[in-house]
């Protein structure tokens, strides 16, 4: 094999349609466009969605739904990776810190699931009702800081 050899494979490459050149390429006359009306103009092109002055189906339809911009912001932790961590003291930096909760969250929530064996005390962290009763059921405990008031 040398290099002023090599070539694409046979087939892999296909020609691009020349559109509006000549009878014989099969996109001659109106080049795919059909016969008349606005899409066969030049310059006839309205948006996405665009139903010729009639109210678009897009804004005849009642909204609905909600999508929160701090969804993302909210982490969750198992109790079962907590009992993992060698560690009795937990908070956002901790988690952080060992990938159980992305880098960008700004508070985190800790659910029931996986056993849980030791003592841990949670700092700045929520809890579910099951995740509180099975810490508070080990002797662990949660701890909610006060927001400063300015």
């Amino acid at each position: 094999m040398r290099m002023n050899t090599l070539k694409p494979e046979t087939g892999s490459k296909k020609a691009r349609h020349r559109v509006g050149r000549g009878i014989g390429s099969g996109w001659g006359k109106t080049a795919g466009r059909g016969h008349k009306g606005q899409r066969a103009r030049s310059g006839g092109f309205h948006k996405v969605g665009f139903e010729g002055g009639q109210m678009p189906l897009h804004r005849r339809l009642p909204k609905r739904g909600f999508t929160s911009l701090s969804h993302d912001l909210c982490g969750q932790v198992r109790t079962g990776a907590l009992e993992k961590l060698g560690v009795v003291e937990i908070d956002l930096d901790l988690l952080k810190a060992e990938g159980l909760v992305p880098r960008q969250v700004t508070h985190a929530k800790v659910f029931l699931a996986g056993e849980l064996t030791r003592k841990l005390t949670l700092k700045g962290l929520g809890a579910t009702k099951g995740a509180r009763a099975a810490i508070e059921a080990v002797g662990g405990e949660i701890v909610v800081e006060e927001a400063k008031a300015e």
